[in-house]
C-alpha cells in the first residue's frame, strides 16, 4: 500500500511518526515525572501547573523542530530526488537548486542522462548509413504511388485504413489512419468482393458508392489478410463498341476497290466518293479514340517539377498543381530564356492565398526579376513563338489554352513579374501524398497502451478563460497512431459572433478581421468532431478546452464522449505536483523548442504538446503506468491538481488548474 505512495509522501508519514513517539516518550516521562513528585509529597496543583509547563515547551519544542527538519529534508532531499526521477525518465535532467544537498547525486544523474544521450546519438549514427538505402528506396516508392492517378487504400484484417494515398483522400473526404473503410464505402460493395475473393480469385472489379453518393470504380484484392483498394471516379475504359468496328470495316471495305481503281486521270465522282469515304473513315477512328482513351485528367506536378532548370526563390512553399509538367515548364524555361537575353536575371516563386480558415485552391506561379514590366505586346509575341522547336504547333498560347489559365505581366513592391494561375492539387501537399502505418495491422483490436491509442492532440484559442461565457476562435489538431503523428491535421478559424476583446488579441494575436467568414461555431465543431471520431482527445489543461466543447453541445450538436488525456497530469505523474506544469515549462524540461511566432496559436500549441506527449509515454510506462487504466487510476491522486477531464458531456470541466498552458 505505501510503496504507490510518492517519496515526499512517505518521508512525511515518516516524520509523523517520528513527532508521535517523541510525544509518547514525553508523556511518558512526564508520568513517571509525576509519580516521582507525588511520592515526595509535592502538592499536586504545584505539580501539575510544573508538568503542564514542562509539557508545553517540550512537547512545541519537539514538534517545532521535528517540522523544521521535515520541512527541510523536503525541500532539499525529497523534492529534488523526485524530479531527478523525472528527469532520468524522460532522459532529461535540467538544473536543480536544491539538489546541491544531495552531494553527488544531482551530478551523477546528468552524467547518467548526459551517458544516455551519447548512447542513442552512437546508435542513431551506427543506423543511419544502414537506413540510408532503405529511405531512398522508401521516398522513391512514395513518389511513385503518391503520382498514381487512381486512389489507393490498404486496410488491415479488421477493416481499419493503414494507408491512402491523396487521389483517395480527395475521392474519399475524411478519411484517415485507424478509421474503419466502411465509414466511406457503406453497402455491401466490400463484402460481396470480400465473398468473390474468399472463392479463389486473386483479385475482383468493384462498384461502389461512397458515402456522399459518388460511385466509384475500382479492383480489390487481398494482401497480407487486409485489402488493397484500386479507386477511381471513371468507369474502366472498354473495348471498342462492335458498331464502331463494323462502321471502321465497311468504309475500308468501300475505300480499297476506289484506291484499286485509280489509273490514269481521277474522274471527279471518284474523287469525291474517295473523299466522303477517307473523312467518314477520319470520323470513325477519332469516334474510336475517344472511347478507347477517354479525357485523361490531368495529373500533379510539385513545385520542384515545374521549376526545373530554372533559379528558384529560397523558402517556397510545398505545392502539387494541376499542370502538365512538361508543357508549364517548357513555357516557364522559354520566358525565362527570352528574358534573360533582355538582360533580366528571373527567380521563379509561388505564392497560394485562401480565406480565413479555408484551404487555398489556387496558386500563382511568378517569375521575377528587378527592372522595368515586360511589355504586354512582347509578352504576346513570345507565347506566339513555340517553347519546344521539336513541337512548332505547339505554341505557348496553346499550352495556356491546354490548362483554361492566362498569363500577365505586372509591377509590384519595385519587382517586375510574370504571374500564372494554375489550381491546386486535392490532397495535402505537406504529406508526400500518401498517409500510412503499416504496424496497425499488428497492433491488438482492443489494446489500450499508450503507445497503440490513436490520439487527437488538440488545442483551442478563444475569447476569454470562461468556458461559460466566452467563445472558441481557433482551433487546431494531429492525429497519433501507435505513438507517430501521421501527418494528418486540422486546422481553423473561428467565427465566434461576437467581437474578439482586445486583451485575447494580445495573446493569440486573432482579430475580427481574421475571423470574418471564417466558419461559425457549429461548422467548425462538426467538422473537428469528424475529425476526431474514436479517438483519445489529449489536450495541455484538458478540463480548460473541453469545457468549451461541451458546453457548445446544445449549439453544435457536436457531443464529444471521448476519453481524454492530459498533460498536465502526465507531467505530474513523473515529477510530482509541486514542480511547475505550465507548457512552456514542460517542453523546456523535455527540450521541445517552440517558435515564438507559433507559442500561443491553436496548431503551435497543439504540435508542442504532441511532442511533449510523445515524449512522456516511454517515461510513463518505465515508472509502470502503460496503459490508459492505469493513468485514470493514477490521476485520482492529483485531484488537487487538476480535475480529470473524463467527465460526461452532461458534466461541466472546473475553471483551469494551475497548469493551464
Amino acid at each position: 500500500m505505501l510503496t504507490r505512495l510518492s517519496l515526499r509522501a512517505r518521508v512525511l508519514l515518516i516524520f509523523a511518526g517520528l513527532a508521535g513517539a517523541v510525544l509518547a516518550i514525553l508523556a511518558a516521562a512526564l508520568w513517571v515525572a509525576g509519580a516521582s513528585l507525588t511520592g515526595r509529597g509535592v502538592p499536586v496543583q504545584a505539580m501539575l501547573d510544573a508538568l503542564a509547563l514542562a509539557a508545553l515547551i517540550a512537547g512545541f519544542g519537539a514538534l517545532g523542530m521535528i517540522v523544521w527538519i521535515w520541512f527541510l529534508f523536503d525541500r532539499n532531499v525529497a523534492r529534488p530526488i523526485e524530479l531527478l526521477a523525472g528527469g532520468l525518465r524522460t532522459g532529461q535532467t535540467p538544473e536543480i537548486e536544491e539538489a546541491r544537498y544531495l552531494a553527488d547525486l544531482g551530478p551523477a544523474a546528468r552524467d547518467a542522462a548526459e551517458a544516455r544521450a551519447r548512447s542513442a546519438e552512437a546508435l542513431a549514427d551506427a543506423v543511419a548509413e544502414h537506413a540510408a538505402d532503405l529511405q531512398r528506396e522508401k521516398e522513391a516508392l512514395e513518389s511513385i504511388l503518391a503520382d498514381i492517378g487512381a486512389g489507393a487504400v490498404m486496410t488491415d484484417p479488421a477493416g481499419r485504413v493503414m494507408f491512402y494515398n491523396a487521389s483517395a483522400a480527395h475521392l474519399l473526404p475524411g478519411i484517415a489512419l485507424d478509421r474503419p473503410i466502411e465509414r466511406h464505402l457503406p453497402g455491401g460493395a466490400l463484402e460481396a468482393g470480400a465473398a468473390r475473393l474468399a472463392a479463389g480469385a486473386a483479385a475482383t472489379d468493384l462498384t461502389c458508392l461512397t458515402s456522399a453518393g459518388q460511385r466509384l470504380w475500382g479492383r480489390v484484392r487481398r494482401v497480407d489478410g487486409g485489402t488493397l483498394l484500386i479507386l477511381n471516379d471513371r468507369p474502366p475504359q472498354h473495348p471498342a463498341p462492335r458498331d464502331l468496328l463494323e462502321t471502321l470495316r465497311r468504309h475500308a471495305a468501300t475505300l480499297v476497290p476506289m484506291l484499286g481503281a485509280l489509273e490514269g486521270p481521277i474522274p471527279p465522282a471518284l474523287a469525291q466518293a474517295i473523299q466522303s469515304e477517307g473523312q467518314g473513315l477520319a470520323n470513325v477512328l477519332r469516334a474510336l479514340t475517344e472511347a478507347m482513351s477517354g479525357d485523361a485528367p490531368r495529373g500533379g506536378a510539385g513545385l520542384n517539377e515545374l521549376a526545373a532548370g530554372l533559379d528558384l526563390a529560397p523558402d517556397q512553399p510545398r505545392l502539387v498543381l494541376l499542370a502538365d509538367a512538361a508543357g508549364v515548364n517548357g513555357l516557364l524555361r522559354h520566358l525565362d530564356r527570352r528574358l534573360r537575353e533582355q538582360g533580366a536575371a528571373p527567380r521563379l516563386a509561388a505564392e497560394a492565398e485562401a480565406e480565413a480558415g479555408a484551404e487555398a485552391s489556387e496558386a500563382r506561379l511568378l517569375l521575377l526579376w528587378t527592372g522595368a514590366a515586360l511589355p504586354m505586346d512582347r509578352l504576346e509575341a513570345w507565347l506566339a513563338e513555340p517553347p519546344d522547336p521539336a513541337q512548332p504547333e505547339l505554341t505557348g498560347h496553346e499550352i495556356l489554352a491546354a490548362h483554361a489559365t492566362g498569363i500577365w505581366t505586372e509591377a509590384r513592391d519595385g519587382q517586375a513579374r510574370l504571374v500564372l494561375p494554375l489550381p491546386i492539387a486535392p490532397g495535402r501537399p505537406d504529406s508526400a501524398g500518401l498517409t500510412y502505418d503499416f504496424a496497425l495491422s499488428r497492433r491488438g483490436a482492443a489494446s489500450s497502451r499508450l503507445a497503440d491509442l490513436t490520439c487527437v492532440v488538440f488545442d483551442t484559442e478563444t475569447t476569454g478563460l470562461d468556458p461559460a461565457a466566452d467563445r472558441i476562435v481557433q482551433i487546431a489538431g494531429l492525429r497519433i497512431a501507435r505513438g507517430r503523428l501521421t501527418g494528418e491535421r486540422f486546422d481553423t478559424l473561428v467565427d465566434p459572433g461576437r467581437p474578439i476583446p482586445p486583451a485575447s488579441t494580445a495573446v493569440h494575436g486573432i482579430t475580427d478581421a481574421m475571423v470574418a467568414g471564417a466558419p461559425d461555431m457549429t461548422a467548425a465543431l462538426t467538422a473537428f468532431h469528424h475529425f476526431a471520431e474514436d479517438t483519445v482527445l489529449v489536450a495541455h489543461n484538458a478540463p480548460f478546452d473541453m469545457g468549451f466543447l461541451r458546453r457548445a453541445l446544445p449549439e453544435t450538436g457536436a457531443h464529444f464522449d471521448n476519453q481524454v488525456l492530459d498533460t498536465v497530469l502526465l507531467s505530474a505523474m513523473l515529477w510530482g505536483q509541486s514542480a511547475p506544469h505550465s507548457l512552456d515549462v514542460l517542453t523546456e524540461r523535455l527540450g521541445i523548442i517552440i517558435p515564438p511566432e507559433a507559442r500561443h496559436t491553436a496548431m503551435g500549441d497543439a504540435r508542442a504538446t504532441a511532442e511533449a506527449y510523445l515524449r512522456l509515454i516511454a517515461a510513463l510506462e518505465a515508472k509502470g503506468l502503460e496503459r490508459f487504466e492505469d493513468i485514470l487510476a493514477e490521476a485520482r491522486r492529483h485531484r488537487r491538481l487538476i480535475d480529470n477531464a473524463n467527465k460526461p458531456a452532461g458534466e461541466t470541466a472546473s475553471d483551469p488548474g494551475p497548469g493551464a498552458g
